[in-house]
C-alpha cells in the first residue's frame, strides 16, 4: 500500500479489458487512466467478478450500448489516489465500488423508502456522473466509456465518491466483490424491498447466482418454504446448499403452466414470487403464480432495455397483488451493505457457494464463456495473479 500515492496527480498506464463491439471478446489493451477529479476517487483494483448484467450490455447493439467500453461492476480494490472534497475515504483505504450511488444528502438517500438517489440519478451512463467525461482513454488517445459508474474490467479505474463504501479490511477480496451486485441485489431483494416475512412461501424463478441469493436472503428473513423454478436441474443440488428444498422444471410440466403448479404446491400461491433472469413473460409467470389478496411478484432479473410487461386489467384491480421493482435490492449502500458484510463475518450468509471459478485477469473471456454456457456462478478474476 506505501507505494500507492507516488502516482497521485498524474495519468496512469495500466491493462484493461475493452469491448468494441457488441458480443465480441474482449480485448486486453494497454489505457490511460486520468487523475480524479473534484468529488471522485482512483483505486486499483484487487479482482472482479462477472455478472449477468455484463453479459447483457456486452451483447446489447442499440441504445444504452456504447462502445468501445470497459465494462464490468463487481470488485474490490484500494484507493490509488482522490480528488478534491473527498473526504470519506483515504490512500491505502480497502473500498468496495457500487453501482447505486448513495450521495447521504438528498431527499431520497435520507428516506427509508428509497436507494435512489436523487441528486445522483442512477442511469448506464458512458461517463463520470459530474462532469459528463471520461477517465479512460486508448494509446491512440481515443476515449473508452465507462459502464455502471464502476468500470472494474481495468487495473485502475475512477469512481465517484457517491458509488463508494470503505469496508472493512478482514473480508477477503474474492468474497467482498460479491457484494457490489449479485449477493446484494438478490439477499437485498428478499430482506429490503419484499421484507419476506417469517413462516412464508417464497418462489425463485431462475437459479443462477441472483435467484440464490434471494434464496439466502429468504432464509435469513425466516422464510419456511422456498421452492425453485430452472430449466436446469443440474442447478437443483446446489440450490439446496442456499435453502431451496423443492424444485419445478418447466420443461417437465408438459403443457402445464409452471403458475398452476405453483398454486397447486402451495395451496393458492406463492406469498412471494422472484423474478431473476431478466424474461418479461417469466415477470407474468411469478404473477400468476403469487397468492390473491398480498402476493409479491419482485423484478430482480434485468431485461433488455425497452421491453415491456402485459398484465389483465382485472387482474390487477380485483386480486389485490402486488409488481415490484427491485434495483440493488433495494439497499443502501452506504447504509445496508456494511450490515450485510457483518453478517458474512458472522457466519449468518453463506457467500462461500457463489464463487465456483477464480482465474487470472487475462482469461477474461474464458470467465464470459463459462457464464454464457451455465458452468459458473461466479468467477473471480484476479489482477495480480
Amino acid at each position: 500500500m506505501a507505494g500507492e500515492s507516488k502516482t497521485r496527480g498524474k495519468p496512469i498506464r495500466c491493462k484493461a479489458a475493452v469491448s468494441r463491439e457488441p458480443g465480441e471478446p474482449l480485448v486486453m489493451e494497454e489505457v490511460m487512466v486520468a487523475p480524479p477529479m473534484a468529488g471522485e476517487v482512483r483505486i486499483r483494483i484487487i479482482c472482479t467478478s462477472l455478472c449477468h448484467s455484463d453479459i447483457t450490455f456486452w451483447k446489447l447493439k442499440e441504445p444504452p450500448a456504447c462502445f468501445p467500453r470497459i465494462l464490468g461492476h463487481e470488485a474490490v480494490g484500494v484507493v490509488e489516489s482522490v480528488g478534491e472534497n473527498v473526504t470519506e475515504v483515504e490512500e491505502g483505504d480497502y473500498v468496495l465500488p457500487i453501482f447505486v450511488p448513495d450521495c447521504g444528502e438528498c431527499t431520497d438517500c435520507r428516506s427509508e423508502k428509497s436507494n435512489l438517489c436523487s441528486a445522483f440519478p442512477f442511469g448506464i451512463y458512458p461517463w463520470m456522473p459530474r462532469d459528463k467525461t471520461s477517465r479512460f482513454t486508448d494509446r491512440n488517445g481515443e476515449v473508452l466509456h465507462h459502464f455502471l459508474q464502476v468500470s472494474s474490467f481495468i487495473e485502475y479505474t475512477v469512481v465517484d465518491i457517491t458509488n463508494l463504501l470503505k469496508i472493512n479490511p478482514n473480508i477477503p477480496p474474492s468474497k467482498a466483490c460479491l457484494f457490489s451486485c449479485g449477493i446484494s441485489t438478490g439477499v437485498g431483494s428478499a430482506w429490503r424491498t419484499a421484507s419476506v416475512e417469517k413462516g412464508s412461501s417464497v418462489v425463485i424463478f431462475g437459479l443462477g447466482a441472483i435467484g440464490l441469493a434471494v434464496a439466502e436472503g429468504a432464509k435469513m428473513c425466516g422464510a419456511s418454504r422456498i421452492i425453485g423454478v430452472d430449466t436446469n436441474p443440474d442447478k437443483f443440488e446446489l440450490a439446496k446448499k442456499f435453502g431451496v428444498s423443492e424444485f419445478v422444471n418447466p420443461k417437465d410440466l408438459g403443457d402445464k403452466p409452471v403458475s398452476q403448479v405453483i398454486i397447486e404446491m402451495t395451496d393458492g400461491g406463492a406469498d412471494y414470487c422472484f423474478e431473476c433472469v431478466g424474461f418479461a413473460s417469466l415477470v407474468q409467470a411469478a404473477f400468476a403464480s403469487c397468492r390473491k389478496g398480498w402476493g409479491k411478484t419482485i423484478m430482480v432479473g434485468v431485461d433488455k432495455p425497452g421491453a415491456t410487461l402485459e398484465f389483465d386489467s382485472f387482474d390487477m384491480l380485483q386480486l389485490g397483488k402486488t409488481v415490484m421493482g427491485s434495483l440493488y435490492g433495494g439497499l443502501k449502500p452506504k447504509s445496508h451493505i456494511p450490515i450485510l458484510l457483518q453478517r458474512f463475518l458472522d457466519k449468518e450468509l453463506n457467500v462461500d457457494h457463489f464463487v465456483t471459478h477464480e482465474m487470472k485477469f487475462d482469461d477474461i473471456n474464458k470467465a464470459f464463456d463459462l457464464l454464457i454456457q451455465g458452468k459458473s456462478l461466479r468467477c473471480v478474476m484476479w489482477m495480480d495473479k
